[in-house]
């Protein structure tokens, strides 16, 4: 083993899975229904991004009414997240007419499924500095774009979380097979837990005929014993745990403070550490 792998540490996600997969899937729509079946079939998790100002939108991609969206969502392994009440450019408006729309849709998502949320998708991927200076304040942890990365590492800023890649694009196959395939744990230089994002609209496998894309994907995904399958608020809360370790001057002992358990490899050999405990490494 090299000096350097020596002496770094590796994020490894629970039971010290080496990779993750998380979905983002936007506006709510009645395609979202087929999805989650094929998600749940296959025990993956996703994230939905609805818009509550435009449930029952028939017109706009076939979005559900606030019956339909409890009855897919609520009580499920999913997440909800904000889209924006009104699935507005936050650009195009007032910084105090941006606020009212995250806000108010996070207001009326919290009261129909008695949740807290503080997940964000742009909606167009339309924001301003302000906006996004605002959102802490907002009770928003994290907030996807659309400016796809085509790597598997793991966000340094949520609130600007570039996912993987869009479903519709051309790279996708590529990334799914090469992220399949690849062992973090053989890499010489770069050792760390990889994270494939994927994201889009549930209606676009209607319009294209191609839910054998998603239904592949999930199904490799699902059966792969060193993938974990999380939320996009769950990836962040564990990654926030992780960063959160506090190590001894030496590198030699860590600290958990935060209150889940986390996984990390140093030297090769996987170490748990649960809240409020301190680990030392065997040397």
């Amino acid at each position: 083993m090299f000096t350097q792998m020596y002496h770094e540490k590796f994020i490894r996600f629970p039971q010290g899975k080496t990779k993750a997969v998380t979905f983002s899937y936007d506006d709510g729509v009645s395609a979202d229904v087929r999805l989650v079946e094929i998600l749940n079939k296959n025990h993956l998790k996703g994230t939905f991004n609805l818009n509550t100002q435009l449930f029952d939108a028939q017109e706009w991609h076939g979005r559900m009414d606030l019956n339909g969206v409890l009855k897919t969502f609520k009580g499920s392994v999913h997440e909800i997240a904000l889209h924006g009440a009104r699935h507005l450019f936050l650009n195009k408006v007032s910084t105090p007419e941006g606020v009212r729309e995250l806000v108010l849709n996070r207001l009326q998502l919290e009261e129909a499924f008695g949740a807290i949320v503080q997940g964000l998708a742009y909606a167009y991927d339309a924001r301003t500095a302000e906006i996004c200076a605002l959102l802490p304040a907002l009770g928003v942890v994290y907030a996807r774009t659309t400016e796809d990365t085509h790597t598997f590492n793991i966000p340094s800023d949520f609130l600007r979380w570039n996912p993987t890649v869009h479903h519709r694009s051309p790279e996708f196959r590529g990334l799914a097979e090469q992220f399949f395939r690849i062992d973090p744990t053989c890499e010489i230089k770069n050792r760390e837990s990889k994270l494939f994002y994927l994201w889009g609209h549930s209606y676009e496998f209607e319009e294209d005929d191609n839910w054998n894309l998603i239904e592949s994907f999930a199904e490799r995904a699902g059966r792969a014993a060193e993938i974990w399958s999380a939320t996009n608020i769950e990836i962040y809360r564990y990654v926030t745990a992780y960063r959160s370790l506090v190590f001894s001057m030496d590198g030699e002992r860590t600290y958990n403070p935060s209150a889940i358990p986390v996984w990390l490899e140093v030297r090769g050999k996987i170490y748990k550490v649960e809240p409020d405990q301190t680990v030392a490494f065997d040397k």
